[in-house]
């Protein structure tokens, strides 16, 4: 849930009002939930070669699959990357708390200035993780014989991700300044 400015409670402002802005409030909403199932299956991804690893160190009864280290890595990264994603979409994610108690239209003032700096570090990620995941397209992993692109795009996604989470927060914030949110405050 994106928190408030205030610290009172879910999503800044409440949802926006009807019509595109709600629609698409509501798919931001459920891309997040869509992040969270995926959160919850990459750290299943994680465990599946881990335990295989641990196995086969202390009996005989697995083999010495070298695969396991590469799917584990995948998994890691991933699982890294989509919590990424949604840190930035709760706001728990590159924030520092320097101000004492402000007041929402503060935090407000601050969502907007910290909001530009990750949108910068969003595009970052996105153009060249672009670029990254480019040099993946014809090649496979090692052990697993995995298509790279598929690990390799966990940066540009998550630049995707970055700017859309991002996006809304400030929008959100935008909305309170302006006085269309029903919060008030100085």
């Amino acid at each position: 849930m994106i928190e408030t400015f205030d610290g009172s409670g879910p999503a800044v402002g409440a949802a926006p009002d009807g019509g595109g802005q709600g629609m698409l409030h509501r798919l931001i909403a459920g891309y997040a939930a869509l992040l969270r199932g995926l959160l919850g299956l990459s750290l299943l991804v994680l465990l599946f070669p881990v335990t295989l690893q641990i196995f086969a160190r202390f009996t005989t009864l697995l083999p010495h699959w070298i695969w396991t280290e590469e799917m584990a890595r995948f998994g890691l990264i991933w699982m890294v990357m989509i919590g990424a994603m949604l840190a930035v979409r709760e706001g728990t994610h590159f924030v520092v708390d320097v101000f004492p108690r402000l007041s929402p239209r503060g935090l407000a003032r601050i969502e907007l200035m910290t909001g530009v700096f990750v949108l910068a570090f969003a595009l970052i990620f996105l153009v060249f993780g672009w670029e990254f995941t480019e040099t993946a397209f014809y090649r496979i992993s090692e052990m697993a014989e995995l298509p790279l692109w598929l690990i390799h795009m966990a940066w540009p996604l998550a630049g995707l991700s970055f700017v859309l989470f991002s996006a809304e927060r400030m929008w959100l914030a935008a909305r309170l300044l302006a006085g269309r949110d029903g919060v008030a405050g100085a």
